[in-house]
């Protein structure tokens, strides 16, 4: 009895020790693999950006010059601001516009206990966001998260781009004479009527009682201002989520704009005739008919 006790004592051993062995069976794998859990995510991209490409490559399934693109920022040169300038003058014939700028509401499901808080002129609730296109489709500045009752004029006002302009520091360019004449003019972003008229604001006459000229501009500044209104239409078709009401806390209401606002600029630079086929927006004939 004791050596048939002994022999199972032994075979039960011997399949333990092969258990283990299974389980100490190593695999290979890419050393920033493991250093993702380690140092975080945003270090690693850093790290793989500087030594080893094709990894960054595979993890981000893009370029570093293509993820660049994707995180591009406001501009802050006066050499940025005039390539957007001479876009304007070039497409929309507007010298000196160095942006369209306007509000979109963002529908919301209301937190708890909000009140009127989000409850915009719509009878819905929302978040706004305030951008600003350039005359490419492409959004050069934005900001969310505002309560959805406040105006475009109060949400400008309070917002860091009144502050940057009011302090210099976006490098606007200094004021230059218009194309083929003499008189000097600043570079200026375009609004609606709800928009204060500023120095490096501009918006159109009121629509009574106007003079020729006066019509003639306000056709230019409309024609030219319009791209915000259909960058707000292509964000809106191409990520449907903003055709509906948005289920989510207002602060991840907010990631998600500056996500998919981020989508939109890389895929208008590195994927456009996919993105906005032909047709897809607003357009001129040789006689300048829509």
């Amino acid at each position: 009895m004791l050596v048939k006790t002994r022999r199972l004592s032994l075979a039960l051993l011997a399949i333990i020790c092969v258990d283990e062995k299974k389980k100490r069976r190593r695999m290979w794998t890419r050393k920033w693999l493991g250093r993702r859990r380690q140092f975080g995510l945003s270090n690693l991209q850093r790290e793989l950006e500087i030594d080893d490409m094709k990894g960054f490559r595979d993890l981000l399934c893009m370029s570093v010059e293509e993820f660049n693109d994707l995180l591009e920022r406001t501009p802050s040169t006066e050499a940025e601001w005039k390539v957007i300038a001479k876009d304007f003058e070039d497409k929309w014939h507007f010298p000196h516009c160095i942006g369209a700028i306007d509000g979109k509401h963002i529908f919301i499901q209301p937190p708890a206990n909000s009140g009127s808080t989000f409850y915009n002129y719509k009878s819905r609730f929302s978040i706004i966001l305030m951008a600003v296109v350039d005359a490419n489709y492409r959004f050069v500045y934005a900001s969310a998260g505002t309560q959805g009752r406040a105006s475009d004029a109060g949400v400008f006002a309070h917002s860091d781009l009144r502050e940057a302009l009011d302090t210099g520091t976006l490098n606007v360019p200094p004021d230059a004479t218009l194309p083929g004449t003499d008189s000097t003019m600043p570079y200026v972003l375009i609004g609606d009527e709800a928009y204060p008229l500023r120095p490096d604001l501009m918006k159109p006459y009121p629509s009574r009682n106007l003079n020729h000229d006066q019509r003639i501009f306000n056709y230019r500044l409309s024609r030219a201002r319009r791209v915000v209104e259909n960058a707000f239409g292509i964000l809106a078709n191409r990520f449907r989520v903003f055709r509906t009401t948005i289920c989510l806390h207002p602060d991840k209401v907010v990631a998600v704009v500056f996500a998919t606002l981020c989508l939109h600029n890389f895929l208008r630079q590195q994927r456009s005739d996919v993105y906005t086929p032909p047709g897809y927006v607003d357009s001129e004939d040789a006689n300048h008919q829509l």
